[in-house]
């Protein structure tokens, strides 16, 4: 019999089902509680995704569904396996993860931001990761301090 009347997986097969693993940080994997509630919903997630794609009959179909939830599944997983817990800060005389820090710019523009994880952060939402460059400068600094950032300076003027 033909190779061609076989049903063998093909190349753009294979690709489409044997995805690389998503990258994870290098850095502790620091969260908040909501973090944490985060990292667990995604994983959740992935899980009952994977299920739904084991139940399409045709096999192509199926690996090529569940690649991405087998993939996100295997992140979610390292990612609460990794996760330390870090407590709402104790004082607000200092930025510090789970600080939310409002600071000036030079130009007069006004932002506050939460410091938290890696995997939480999301700055249109208001909210940055403790490993970005503008948090690791305001980490430790107190209202009043001046951070300069490239280009511009930063004045804190508030921490809750």
């Amino acid at each position: 019999m033909s190779v061609a009347f076989t049903k063998e997986d093909s190349a753009e097969t294979a690709a489409e089902t044997l995805l690389p693993d998503r990258p994870v940080s290098p850095h502790p994997n620091l969260v908040t509680e909501a973090g944490l509630k985060a990292l667990e919903s995604g994983l959740q997630q992935a899980r009952e995704a994977y299920e739904t794609a084991q139940k399409i009959e045709d096999v192509n179909e199926r690996r090529r569904q569940a690649a991405i939830p087998l993939r996100d599944a295997r992140y979610f997983a390292a990612r609460v396996r990794a996760a330390q817990i870090i407590a709402n800060p104790a004082s607000t005389d200092i930025v510090a993860f789970g600080s939310t820090v409002t600071f000036e710019r030079e130009d007069g523009r006004v932002q506050k931001y939460h410091i938290v994880g890696e995997d939480e952060a999301d700055p249109k939402a208001g909210s940055i990761s403790f490993v970005s460059p503008v948090a690791r400068l305001l980490m430790g600094k107190a209202v009043g301090d001046v951070v300069g950032v490239p280009g511009q300076e930063l004045e804190i003027i508030a921490i809750s």
